[in-house]
């Protein structure tokens, strides 16, 4: 029988399933995965991010110049931003002389942004 709550729904009696668990703790992701993928997610919670990010899978390459325009920000803002994607791997610089362009890092981000942007339309 299940409990509803507010928020969630609970078991109504403790009764744990020793297969599942044991299967489920042999598949348990290793600590460092779970580390790097924490700060991945906490990367792309931020909206101006994700705006930078979508810009970037949309046109594959942007100076900060152009990110500032397109996120409405100032250039030092959205630098700010991008050495946080960067720091995570989710985003690269190239120089080209006096300018610096972004891109997204690689095609698993595009995916990652991909999903997410399918995910959050389905509601």
């Amino acid at each position: 029988m299940i409990e509803s709550d507010a928020s969630i729904e609970l078991c109504t009696i403790t009764e744990i399933d020793p297969e599942a668990v044991a299967f489920v703790q042999g598949k348990a992701l290793p600590e460092r995965t779970v580390e790097r993928l924490s700060r991945l997610f906490s990367a792309l919670s931020d909206p101006t991010r994700l705006k930078i990010a979508n810009a970037l899978m949309v046109t594959k390459e942007l100076c900060v110049c152009d990110l500032a325009v397109i996120a409405d920000l100032s250039v030092s803002a959205v630098s700010h931003q991008l050495r946080l994607l960067r720091d995570r791997d989710l985003v690269h610089a190239r120089r080209d002389g006096r300018m610096v362009y972004y891109s997204l890092a690689d095609d698993h981000v595009t995916t990652l942004m991909n999903s997410g942007i399918d995910h959050a339309n389905e509601g």
